[in-house]
């Protein structure tokens, strides 16, 4: 079980991912997230997924977690993205009046292949280490 201490730093390391995801997009996100742009949001997929299972084994071995933490670690980390991004989709006009409406179901997809990314990123291992 992950420390209290660091529980607290990985939840706000979700946080902090989640926002500076949510305000890139509140600014930028007409540029990524384009309806009909179905070569894009497969690029975009394809890029996400190691990027976030990456970014999320980094920071388990940058705060020195053991090995066998990480999976919780993914957790908290993504659990910003999977509470408050249901309402982001759900409201998607309102949150990200820069973008299509027909975009919000992609943004749902995303968001939570990032967070597939995070969990898987963290569950593979090199072969011979358990």
């Amino acid at each position: 079980m992950v420390h209290v201490i660091k529980r607290r730093l990985l939840l706000l390391y979700g946080l902090g991912i989640w926002l500076v995801g949510t305000i890139g997009l509140r600014v930028a996100g007409q540029n990524l997230l384009r309806p009909g742009a179905s070569g894009g949001t497969l690029v975009l997929f394809a890029v996400s997924f190691p990027l976030m299972g990456l970014i999320v084994r980094r920071i388990c071995s940058g705060l020195q977690l053991p090995r066998e933490q990480w999976l919780e670690a993914a957790f908290l980390i993504a659990l910003p993205t999977l509470l408050f991004d249901p309402f982001s989709s759900a409201f998607f006009p309102v949150v990200f009046p820069n973008m299509a409406p027909s975009v919000a179901g992609v943004f749902g997809g995303w968001m939570l292949w990032c967070c597939a990314g995070a969990l898987v990123g963290v569950s593979i291992t090199k072969p011979g280490k358990a």
